[in-house]
């Protein structure tokens, strides 16, 4: 599941990190990075404090409305500025725009996925398993940040995603 968020996360970044002139190329990963930490850690905590069905209803395209007003992605929205503009050092103003316009593709896909009877890549039943058994933790994350930026996460790797990787080990 990590890997196909990241995935997502990277094919909706292009103009708000990758092009973006706030953000040096070398930290491009570690944006992205710390989106996915926002949105796995705002999901897990959402279950933790309030149960399944909130992530149920958001998951399963119940939530109605526009996905920025949900409480959930509103959540997981201040996660993600503040780890952008505390990791990174970007002033909050920049940190929002791109959360305001990274999570809501993100979580989009993820929700027309997830409902997508032709599309096995997110299933319902394995994301809520995965949040509700506290499955995911920075290890998981340290392990897809590697694999992306060329290291791994089992072992020991050299090069920039190694180096990442034993920050959250």
């Amino acid at each position: 599941m990590l890997d196909q968020i990241m995935g997502l996360i990277q094919d909706h970044s292009k103009e708000a990190i990758v092009n973006n002139p706030a953000i040096p190329n070398e930290k491009n990963e570690a944006a992205m990075q710390t989106i996915l930490g926002a949105i796995t850690g705002g999901l897990q905590q959402q279950v933790q404090s309030n149960g399944i069905s909130g992530v149920l209803g958001l998951l399963g395209g119940q939530s109605g409305g526009s996905l920025m007003s949900n409480p959930i992605v509103a959540g997981i929205a201040q996660q993600a500025i503040a780890g952008l503009v505390q990791k990174l050092g970007l002033g909050n103003n920049v940190a929002s725009g791109i959360v305001s316009d990274i999570l809501p593709k993100v979580l989009g896909s993820v929700i027309s996925k997830t409902n997508d009877p032709n599309d096995s890549s997110f299933n319902l039943q394995d994301i809520t398993g995965a949040l509700s058994d506290g499955k995911l933790d920075m290890g998981d994350i340290s392990s897809i940040a590697g694999k992306f930026l060329g290291g791994g996460g089992d072992k020991k790797e050299e090069g920039l995603g190694g180096m990442l990787g034993g920050l959250f080990n």
